[in-house]
Protein backbone atom coordinates (compact mmCIF):
# COMPACT_ATOMS: atom_id res chain seq x y z
CA UNK A 1 0.00 0.00 0.00
CA UNK A 2 2.05 2.94 -1.24
CA UNK A 3 1.42 6.24 0.55
CA UNK A 4 2.53 9.60 -0.81
CA UNK A 5 5.52 11.34 0.77
CA UNK A 6 3.25 14.08 2.10
CA UNK A 7 0.80 11.67 3.72
CA UNK A 8 3.65 9.59 5.13
CA UNK A 9 5.21 12.70 6.67
CA UNK A 10 1.84 13.46 8.29
CA UNK A 11 1.75 9.94 9.75
CA UNK A 12 5.21 10.38 11.25
CA UNK A 13 4.19 13.76 12.70
CA UNK A 14 1.04 12.21 14.16
CA UNK A 15 3.09 9.40 15.70
CA UNK A 16 5.42 11.94 17.31
CA UNK A 17 2.49 14.06 18.50
CA UNK A 18 0.85 11.01 20.07
CA UNK A 19 3.81 10.31 22.36
CA UNK A 20 3.14 10.87 26.06
CA UNK A 21 4.25 14.30 27.27
CA UNK A 22 6.68 12.73 29.74
CA UNK A 23 8.50 11.15 26.75
CA UNK A 24 8.37 14.02 24.26
CA UNK A 25 9.47 16.53 26.90
CA UNK A 26 12.66 14.53 27.47
CA UNK A 27 13.58 14.11 23.80
CA UNK A 28 16.62 16.28 23.35
CA UNK A 29 19.04 16.94 20.50
CA UNK A 30 17.18 14.61 18.15
CA UNK A 31 16.53 15.03 14.43
CA UNK A 32 13.87 13.00 12.59
CA UNK A 33 14.24 12.28 8.88
CA UNK A 34 12.08 10.47 6.35
CA UNK A 35 13.70 8.73 3.40
CA UNK A 36 12.40 6.31 0.80
CA UNK A 37 15.10 3.69 1.49
CA UNK A 38 18.17 3.35 3.69
CA UNK A 39 21.56 3.94 2.13
CA UNK A 40 23.99 1.04 1.87
CA UNK A 41 25.85 2.47 4.87
CA UNK A 42 22.66 2.56 6.93
CA UNK A 43 21.69 -0.98 5.89
CA UNK A 44 25.16 -2.18 6.87
CA UNK A 45 24.75 -0.83 10.42
CA UNK A 46 22.04 -3.33 11.28
CA UNK A 47 23.81 -6.50 10.18
CA UNK A 48 23.03 -9.25 7.77
CA UNK A 49 19.46 -10.09 6.94
CA UNK A 50 18.20 -6.52 7.22
CA UNK A 51 18.66 -4.74 3.96
CA UNK A 52 17.47 -1.78 2.03
CA UNK A 53 14.01 -3.26 1.52
CA UNK A 54 13.32 -4.57 5.02
CA UNK A 55 14.60 -1.82 7.31
CA UNK A 56 11.75 0.38 8.58
CA UNK A 57 13.69 2.80 10.75
CA UNK A 58 17.16 3.48 12.11
CA UNK A 59 18.53 5.27 15.14
CA UNK A 60 22.00 6.73 14.73
CA UNK A 61 23.72 8.40 17.65
CA UNK A 62 24.65 7.87 21.26
CA UNK A 63 21.29 8.08 22.99
CA UNK A 64 20.24 10.26 25.87
CA UNK A 65 21.81 8.04 28.51
CA UNK A 66 25.29 8.33 26.98
CA UNK A 67 25.41 12.07 26.30
CA UNK A 68 27.95 13.94 28.32
CA UNK A 69 27.77 17.65 28.96
CA UNK A 70 30.94 18.70 27.15
CA UNK A 71 29.38 21.33 24.95
CA UNK A 72 27.59 21.17 21.62
CA UNK A 73 27.28 17.82 19.88
CA UNK A 74 25.60 16.74 16.68
CA UNK A 75 22.02 15.57 17.24
CA UNK A 76 21.04 11.94 17.36
CA UNK A 77 19.28 10.95 14.17
CA UNK A 78 16.21 8.82 13.53
CA UNK A 79 15.33 7.97 9.95
CA UNK A 80 11.99 6.41 9.04
CA UNK A 81 11.98 4.58 5.69
CA UNK A 82 8.78 5.07 3.72
CA UNK A 83 8.92 2.47 0.96
CA UNK A 84 9.82 -0.60 3.06
CA UNK A 85 6.95 0.23 5.44
CA UNK A 86 4.49 0.80 2.60
CA UNK A 87 5.57 -2.31 0.70
CA UNK A 88 4.85 -4.62 3.62
CA UNK A 89 1.41 -3.14 4.32
CA UNK A 90 -1.86 -4.26 2.80
CA UNK A 91 -3.85 -1.22 3.92
CA UNK A 92 -3.48 2.37 5.03
CA UNK A 93 -4.25 1.23 8.58
CA UNK A 94 -1.28 -1.15 8.48
CA UNK A 95 1.00 1.64 7.21
CA UNK A 96 -0.14 3.89 10.05
CA UNK A 97 0.36 1.17 12.68
CA UNK A 98 3.84 0.36 11.38
CA UNK A 99 4.82 4.04 11.37
CA UNK A 100 3.70 4.38 15.00
CA UNK A 101 5.53 1.21 15.96
CA UNK A 102 8.72 2.24 14.16
CA UNK A 103 8.74 5.74 15.64
CA UNK A 104 8.29 4.37 19.17
CA UNK A 105 10.95 1.71 18.57
CA UNK A 106 13.56 4.19 17.37
CA UNK A 107 12.78 6.70 20.13
CA UNK A 108 13.33 3.90 22.66
CA UNK A 109 16.84 3.53 21.21
CA UNK A 110 17.30 7.31 21.64
CA UNK A 111 16.65 6.80 25.35
CA UNK A 112 19.19 3.98 25.55
CA UNK A 113 17.02 0.88 25.11
CA UNK A 114 18.58 -2.22 23.63
CA UNK A 115 16.81 -4.08 20.82
CA UNK A 116 14.61 -6.09 23.21
CA UNK A 117 13.45 -2.96 25.02
CA UNK A 118 12.89 -1.09 21.77
CA UNK A 119 10.74 -3.93 20.44
CA UNK A 120 8.58 -3.76 23.56
CA UNK A 121 8.27 0.02 23.23
CA UNK A 122 7.30 -0.31 19.57
CA UNK A 123 4.34 -2.59 20.13
CA UNK A 124 1.16 -0.90 18.95
CA UNK A 125 -1.78 -1.53 21.24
Amino acid sequence: MMVSKEKFEQLVEQALDSLPEKISAKMNNLAIFIEDYPTKEQSGKVGKGRGQYTLFGLFEGYGQAKHLNFGPVLPDRITIFRKPICQQANSFKEVKEQVISTVKHEIAHHFGSNETGARKAGRVV
